[in-house]
């Protein structure tokens, strides 16, 4: 007993169960060691992490995977598990480490091909096929005395351990665990099994991904509780187009992660994945002003021009002139030498490029200079997490300050469901607006005459809305634009006559002696016949 002040904790002796292989005492407060699975505190913000081999992945884990564990990447056949465990071996490969991959259903053959195709070199990679498809089909090793799969479920965990005991490897792949599944032939014995080549694994100090092809009852998560770690990768069928893929962290122990679900393509060269856009993660200070059209009685339109960091939303019916006016923006950008890009969704590069020639916009130099971007989306293969990645790289890598997405109609068509549009264009707005990028959004409306109607209801999030609308006078028809709202400083309001030709966009006076443009039903209430145009 120790004597009365002494401030020293007593020792504290635990005996874990004989599978653990450890027992001793445990002293002062917020230490602890069990089955290698929890160390010292202070151990833990030491460790480092080490690469996924995905970029993309790296960054949804904040940094990679705690070394020394064991990992789980499940999902149906052809969702990209293979691909990606790849690419972890490969990493460590890189950087001089001993990598194993044990496989039990995939060929060598097989494995071989698929890291033909995406490039890579198995070189530095050991591999294990484990059982030879020949063997199984000789009669000759049929067994009568004891159960077959008890003995080959003891065979293959032994393979499996000598293996890497010769070997010693620092990252290990299991491809799959359906086949220890089926040689288990019960979830107790399964799961004794998985236990077993954890901890023997951890006592090896090896990073190691188990493979599952969720062959199993979908609510058996017994290899969730047994993980480190749990990643699971999906593969979607919409109703038309190319399939989407996505993939979530379901499970990271001591590791904040980014959550929710991912997209991701598998391209040569393994898994692009695309982490969700989170815009407060992405804040930074930049110089505010700003950002002029090239017209000036535009610029006075909107009281001075449009403020770096915010968005303005150009909608009306389709060719009332609304990517005529966008691309305005992009050209005058580029005259002073800053960079813009233009994301296509509903029109071609020539279809714009012989706009612009109408105009007389020299969009083709810009284009050649590298000022302007001009990406063409086909919505049916691209995801929006993909598509909020090449926004992305268009103004951190390219450094454009001007971001036009024409339309958010096609943009609608590319989201797999209308209702999550909504929430994806917020992050991606307040993104832009953190980087300083001047964004501007082109929507069309149903209908080129009389009342239209909006496809989605997105001026709330806009800090900015231009209408853009047909009048009819005297049997032809003209166009007017007028400022609606526009949070960061005043503008006109007033409605004013624009027309497109050679020169570009010209402005008119305000249409003082019109009432109900907007409404559909313009009426003249001036003196005499209105015969002027703003190029007259």
């Amino acid at each position: 007993m120790e004597p009365a002040g002494n401030p020293r904790v007593p020792a504290i002796t635990v005996i874990l169960p004989a599978r653990t292989g450890w027992r001793g005492p445990l002293r002062g407060r917020g230490r602890y060691r069990m089955a290698n699975d929890l160390v010292e505190e202070s151990e833990l913000e030491k460790a480092e992490r080490i690469s996924t081999g995905s970029e993309g992945l790296d960054a949804i884990l904040g940094g990679g995977l705690d070394p020394n564990r064991t990992y789980l990447y499940e999902g149906k056949p052809g969702t990209g598990k293979t691909t990606v465990a790849l690419q972890f071996l490969l990493a460590g490969a890189r950087q001089g480490e001993r990598v194993l991959y044990i496989t039990l259903s995939e060929t060598k053959t097989e494995f071989e091909l698929v890291a033909r195709r995406h490039g890579w070199s198995l070189e530095n990679i050991n591999l294990f096929e484990l059982i030879p498809p020949e063997s199984t089909l000789d009669p000759e090793n049929e067994l009568t005395v004891l159960h077959p799969a008890e003995v080959e479920l003891t065979e293959t965990t032994k393979l499996i351990c000598d293996r890497v005991s010769e070997i010693n490897p620092s990252r290990v792949v299991l491809d799959s665990l359906s086949e220890l599944r089926l040689l288990a032939q019960s979830p107790l014995r399964y799961r004794r099994q998985v236990l077993a080549l954890k901890h023997f694994f951890a006592n090896r100090k090896c990073t190691v991904v188990l493979l599952d092809d969720l062959t199993a009852a979908e609510n058996d998560l017994q290899l969730h509780s047994i993980a480190h770690g749990v990643i699971m990768l999906e593969q979607l069928a919409i109703d038309y187009g190319a399939e989407r893929r996505r993939l979530r962290v379901v499970k990271m122990r001591g590791i904040k992660f980014c959550g929710g679900f991912h997209d991701f393509t598998i391209e040569k060269g393994g898994l692009a994945i695309y982490p969700r856009l989170i815009a407060a993660n992405h804040q930074k200070s930049f110089l505010a002003g700003y950002t002029s059209s090239g017209n000036p009685e535009l610029d006075k339109l909107l009281g001075g021009g449009l403020e770096r960091g915010t968005n303005v939303l150009l909608m009306w019916s389709a060719g009332v002139g609304k990517s005529s006016l966008a691309l305005t923006y992009a050209i005058a950008a580029a005259e002073r030498k800053e960079k813009a890009a233009f994301f296509a969704f509903d029109e071609g590069r020539g279809t714009v490029e012989a706009r612009a020639k109408s105009l007389g916009l020299p969009l083709q130099e810009a284009l050649r200079d590298g000022y302007i971007r001009f990406q063409q989306v086909d919505p049916a293969e691209l995801s929006p997490g993909e598509f909020s990645s090449n926004v992305r790289h268009s103004v951190e890598v390219d450094g454009a300050r001007i971001v036009i997405i024409d339309s958010l109609n096609g943009y609608l068509n590319a989201m797999p469901d209308e209702r999550f549009l909504i929430l994806q264009m917020h992050e991606l707005l307040s993104y832009l607006g953190h980087q300083g990028v001047l964004t501007i959004l082109v929507l069309a409306q149903h209908g080129l005459v009389g009342p239209a109607e909006t496809p989605l209801d997105i001026s709330y999030l806009s800090d900015a809305v231009m209408l853009l609308r047909y009048f009819e006078v005297n049997g032809t028809v003209r166009r007017a634009l007028s400022v609606v709202k526009k949070r960061t400083g005043d503008h006109e309001h007033t409605i004013r006559e624009f027309r497109l030709g050679p020169t570009g966009i010209a402005l008119g006076p305000p249409l003082t002696q019109f009432s109900g443009i907007f409404a559909g039903t313009p009426t003249y209430t001036g003196g005499t016949s209105p015969t002027q145009s703003p190029d007259s």
